[in-house]
C-alpha cells in the first residue's frame, strides 16, 4: 500500500449548497406557480371578454362599457360626465345598435342580463340619454315590476307607472314623465303587483308596448334578469328585440348559456351582447379607454353628486 497524497481539509461545506438549492428552489416555484394559474384559468369560467362570450354564443358583442368604481355614486355618466371614457363607450353602443338590422330596425328593445347586479339598469338609462341627444325621442320603461330602480336613478317621482295602466287605473299619458327637460321619457314601475309575469305578458301591455312605439323613435325596457325570473323573456315575445348586458367577472359562462337558452325557448331576437364592467387595464381591457375629451375639459371639475345610491 503506498500512499498516493495527503488529505486536504475542505475551505467550505459540502452540504447545504445554497447557490443549486436556491436556484431549483426558482425553477420549481416558477413551475408550480405556472401550474396553479393553468388550473385557475382552467376551472375560472366567469366571462372576461368577447372570447369567452363567443365560446358561449355566436351573438354580437355590440359595446362594452369600461368598470368605474364610482358607478355607483355617479350612475348617469352621460349626464354627470359627458367627455369621460365611460359616456363614449354608451355613444358606441347607440351608433352600433342603429346598424343592427338597419333593414328591419327594432322599435322597442328589451335590456336584461342573466344574474342580478351586472348593470343592467344603469346601462339602460345612460343609453335613453346619449339617445335622445342624438335627436331620437325615447321612452324608457321600468319593466322590472319586482325591484324598480330606474327611477330612483333618474331622480323621478315613482308613485304612479306600468302597473297602474296594465290593470286600467291609469292612462299612459298620465303615467309618463320628462326627464330634465330631454327628449326622453319615463314610465315607472308603479305599484308592485303580485302577478308581474302575467301582467307582462298580457293584452293590456301588448297595446300598452304598440302605443308607445308610435310615440317615439325608440322604446327601451328594463327587465329583470334572466334566470332568476321569466319576466325578460315574456316581454321579448312582444319587443323588437333583446340585449343581454354582461357583467364581467360577475357572470359565469354556463349562466349566460342558460340566459340565451331561455330566449331561444320563447323564439325571442336576440340583437346583440353588451360587456359591461370591462377592465380599463391588463389584457382584457380596453385600450382605447384613456378618453379623448376635448382640451378645455381636460382639467375638469368632480362629478356632480347625484341622488343615486347604487347600481343595478
Amino acid at each position: 500500500m503506498t500512499v498516493v497524497s495527503s488529505p486536504t481539509v475542505p475551505t467550505a461545506p459540502v452540504s447545504p449548497k445554497k447557490t443549486t438549492n436556491l436556484a431549483l428552489g426558482v425553477v420549481l416555484g416558477l413551475l408550480l406557480g405556472l401550474g396553479l394559474a393553468l388550473l385557475r384559468d382552467m376551472l375560472d369560467t366567469s366571462i372576461k371578454n368577447e372570447k369567452d362570450c363567443a365560446q358561449v354564443t355566436d351573438a354580437t358583442v355590440i359595446g362594452g362599457i369600461g368598470f368605474d368604481p364610482e358607478a355607483s355614486k355617479h350612475p348617469l355618466i352621460v349626464q354627470a360626465d359627458p367627455h369621460s371614457p365611460r359616456a363614449e363607450a354608451f355613444r358606441t353602443l347607440r351608433t352600433n345598435l342603429q346598424f343592427v338590422d338597419a333593414a328591419n330596425h327594432p322599435r322597442s328593445i328589451v335590456f336584461t342580463s342573466s344574474v342580478p347586479a351586472e348593470g343592467k339598469t344603469t346601462t339602460t338609462a345612460n343609453l335613453a340619454i346619449t339617445m335622445a341627444a342624438g335627436g331620437a325621442r325615447v321612452c324608457v320603461v321600468e319593466g322590472d315590476l319586482r325591484h324598480p330602480r330606474l327611477l330612483e336613478y333618474m331622480g323621478m317621482d315613482g308613485s304612479a307607472g306600468l302597473t297602474n295602466v296594465l290593470i286600467g287605473q291609469a292612462e299612459l299619458g298620465d303615467v309618463l314623465q320628462q326627464f330634465a327637460k330631454t327628449s326622453v321619457y319615463v314610465v315607472g314601475a308603479g305599484s308592485v303587483p303580485p302577478n308581474p309575469s302575467e301582467l307582462l305578458g298580457s293584452a293590456a301591455m301588448i297595446e300598452t308596448l304598440r302605443a308607445l312605439e308610435t310615440r317615439f323613435d325608440m322604446v327601451i325596457i328594463d327587465t329583470p334578469p334572466l334566470l332568476p325570473v321569466t319576466d325578460a323573456a315574456v316581454l321579448s315575445t312582444i319587443a323588437g328585440g333583446t340585449v343581454v348586458v354582461v357583467g364581467v367577472g360577475r357572470v359565469d359562462r354556463d349562466h349566460l348559456a342558460k340566459s340565451l337558452q331561455s330566449l331561444e325557448t320563447v323564439k325571442a331576437r336576440v340583437l346583440g351582447l353588451v360587456l359591461n364592467m370591462v377592465p380599463t387595464k391588463g389584457p382584457d381591457g380596453y385600450s382605447y379607454y384613456q378618453g379623448y375629451a376635448p382640451e378645455s375639459q381636460r382639467q375638469k371639475s368632480p362629478r356632480p353628486k347625484t341622488r343615486e345610491k347604487a347600481t343595478s
